[in-house]
């Protein structure tokens, strides 16, 4: 294997939402926590040399002990503590990437258990051809795009409207220089990384296909969905 691509998991959500004690990303599913899954699309993805883990302070240990010795994760070449806001912690784990080869890298939620090779794939033979790529899917409902008031004021073609999902790839210089740029900005608007290239760079993100399965575990509901997706 020749490539040099690294996943950056994140790991350091509260996970207020979801009405437990226990983190969202370390809650079970069929006896294994949700962050194993996220963690072991990477692992076996012969496109992935090295994981970088970004947790919470506190969790550092638990991680290292409870997650990434006990199930073997063999790329994990740090676990490192994430940021106060989810950028905060993007940042840390791109800020890690420079004590390892890295040409790209692929930036993924811990809670967001199903990717699959096929998606890493995907998003790998774009980001090669891009520099910046996310995976999602269109979405299945109209959408319609109200004022303050709740009121509609325009219902943008269904066709052209993607739902983002997590793994998001970018070349790595790219990537870095526009968080760079954007942590100097107010930051409070920025919900996922494809952002930051887009309004810091002017950089195009291509749409590659992820799954519907590929959800992110937010809320008790979708804990009960993700245990149906693995007794199917």
């Amino acid at each position: 294997m020749t490539e040099n691509n690294t996943a950056i998991v994140l790991a350091a959500g509260q996970g207020q939402r979801m009405q437990s004690k226990i983190q969202k990303q370390f809650l079970e599913i069929q006896g294994y926590p949700v962050l194993y899954y996220s963690l072991r699309c990477f692992q076996e993805s012969p496109l992935i040399r090295n994981i970088i883990l970004v947790t919470g302070e506190k969790t550092v240990s638990y991680c290292k002990e409870e997650i990434v010795d006990k199930y073997g994760f063999t790329k994990v070449t740090s676990v490192i503590a994430g940021g106060k806001e989810r950028y905060d912690s993007v940042y840390a784990g791109l800020c890690a990437c420079s004590e390892i080869p890295c040409d790209y890298v692929f930036i993924h939620d811990g809670a967001r258990p199903f990717a699959t090779p096929e998606m890493i794939g995907r998003a790998y033979e774009a980001v090669c051809r891009w520099g910046a790529c996310a995976v999602g899917m269109p979405v299945k409902d109209t959408i319609k795009l109200v004022d303050e008031n709740g009121c509609v004021v325009s219902c943008p073609k269904r066709s052209l409207v993607w739902q983002a999902q997590t793994p998001q790839a970018f070349e790595l210089s790219l990537i870095v220089e526009a968080f760079e740029r954007q942590l100097k900005e107010d930051c409070s608007h920025i919900t996922d990384d494809a952002m930051v290239v887009e309004k810091q760079l002017g950089v195009p993100v291509y749409m590659v296909e992820g799954s519907y399965n590929n959800i992110k575990i937010t809320t008790p509901e979708d804990l009960v969905i993700a245990r149906a997706f693995l007794n199917v």
